[in-house]
């Protein structure tokens, strides 16, 4: 450690606002202060500095010093900066050495505690960050690693959760009139529900039966670096527009993707945003027990606006206004929270109500009928159930709403799981039965609908896509109202 040779020769000080001192002697100071700066390179990072000897000794932080007694984290040794980077902020450029922004974090002075060629010591005394930290040597020279050597500074906090379940809404009617100023309405999103975990600029998308869906929506990682240090639980939603407007059937293009040139074909051909509603969990606070209210207070204060994220419009006491907007535009529906309503993870609360012009219900395939004409070789309509007490209760039928490529693709799923009899536990009239096609109830999808007849049929279904992220145990029970 020591000396700015290493430094000059990876900086051109006519091309970089960096500082870049000359040749000369270095100054003297107490060995006693310290910085810590945000750099946006290629890859989010936290640069913790040490005055040593006339200069910054230098680590790269990628997910930014441990806030747990013992945790232990990677810490690239860099080269050594001069003095004057204690008060750098800016912008480097692209193509330059660390090109990217560059932020001071936290400041302040430390105490040495040990100072060797393969472990230093020290305390922190910063307006973010205090404690004692120890920066210990690997297998090479910048194989480094830090860990915090005493507990917690805010031993209160409570860790980041691992995973959290999402809460669910009930379906039902828009509140009345007289109960309108106790809810808030939002629009309901036409998309993938998924929640996101935060921690050191890096962003975890999970399904909502908790599987990791990251790699599949890569152009939200983002979001993690946008958000900096900051470690939250976001609930939300992925959506896909097309022409301005929610599109399902264009989201399903990108679902379940797992060849990574693809994705990045997808991704530039068919973007998704991810719009977020809700925060569970704020650098350390845990937000479950605090209204919805409160948590909205929140989540706004996060200013969540970006390239490919943005927050979901909230409008307390405009429960009718809301919906007539929904229905003008032609949006999915709306959905009413309590204002004092807690979030409840995995849980389906009467706090949250979903309200549709059109009904949205998820079933399962349990048959199909040949098709005529254009449709000939592929199928003409769907047989449809759902769940119940009995088994796989059947609905109906739904025959709109496919394109030729859903039409193809879809029946030679169903060649593949085609069985003897029907999967259903009440019977199918004899009209609808006769040259149908039975399957194993395997494939979920969605359709919307006018309304259910007295004997419990869809009326008017129309199709709105497979749900490849779920399976039939996920098929709500009685979906929609039925029973």
């Amino acid at each position: 450690m020591g000396g700015l040779g290493e430094y000059r020769r990876k900086r051109d000080a006519g091309r970089t606002p960096e500082p870049v001192p000359g040749e000369g002697p270095l100054p003297e100071g107490n060995d006693d202060t310290f910085v810590i700066q945000e750099h946006h390179a290629s890859r989010l990072h936290w640069d913790v500095r040490l005055e040593r000897g006339g200069v910054l000794v230098s680590w790269a932080v990628p997910k930014g010093l441990p806030e747990e007694q013992g945790d232990i984290r990677l810490a690239v040794h860099t080269e050594d900066h001069p003095m004057e980077y204690a008060a750098f902020e800016g912008s480097i450029p692209r193509g330059e050495y660390g090109g990217g922004r560059m932020s001071i974090w936290d400041r302040g002075t430390y105490e040495t505690v040990k100072w060797s060629d393969r472990e230093v010591a020290v305390v922190l005394h910063g307006s973010r960050v205090s404690g004692k930290y120890t920066f210990f040597q690997g297998r090479s020279d910048k194989d480094w690693m830090v860990r915090r050597s005493e507990p917690a500074q805010h031993p209160d906090r409570a860790p980041l959760p691992e995973l959290i379940e999402p809460m669910l809404a009930v379906p039902g009617s828009l509140p009345t009139a007289a109960d309108d100023e106790q809810w808030a309405y939002e629009f309901k999103w036409d998309g993938v529900r998924a929640l996101a975990r935060v921690e050191g600029g890096r962003l975890a998308l999970f399904s909502r039966k908790g599987n990791d869906i990251t790699g599949t929506y890569p152009e939200l990682r983002a979001l993690g670096e946008d958000l900096g240090s900051t470690r939250v639980w976001l609930d939300g939603e992925v959506v896909a527009f097309a022409d301005g407007k929610p599109s399902f059937g264009t989201l399903q293009k990108r679902m379940n993707t797992g060849e990574e040139r693809l994705t990045r074909k997808l991704v530039a051909d068919f973007p998704v945003t991810y719009v977020v509603f809700d925060v569970l969990h704020l650098d350390g606070v845990a937000c479950l027990d605090l209204p919805y209210e409160r948590r909205r207070d929140l989540l706004e204060r996060l200013d969540l606006r970006g390239p490919h994220w943005n927050l979901s419009p909230s409008f307390p006491g405009e429960g009718s206004a809301v919906l007539d907007t929904a229905r003008e535009q032609r949006l999915e529906g709306v959905i009413a929270k309590r204002l004092t309503s807690r979030y409840l993870p995995g849980r389906r609360s009467a706090d949250w109500v979903k309200i549709a012009d059109l009904r949205a219900t998820e079933v399962v395939i349990g048959g199909w009928r040949p098709g005529e004409g254009r449709r000939s070789g592929v199928f003409g309509s769907l047989m449809l159930g759902v769940p119940s007490d009995a088994g796989l209760r059947y609905v109906g039928q739904v025959g709109t709403g496919f394109t030729d490529e859903v039409l193809r693709s879809l029946h030679a799923k169903l060649e593949r799981l085609e069985r003897k009899g029907s999967p259903f536990a009440n019977e199918v009239p004899p009209e609808r039965a006769r040259g149908a096609h039975w399957v194993r109830p395997e494939l979920v999808g969605e359709v919307v609908f006018r309304n259910w007849t007295a004997d419990g049929r869809m009326r008017a279904p129309s199709w709105r896509g497979l749900r490849p992220d779920k399976g039939p145990d996920d098929v709500e029970r009685w979906s929609g109202g039925v029973g």
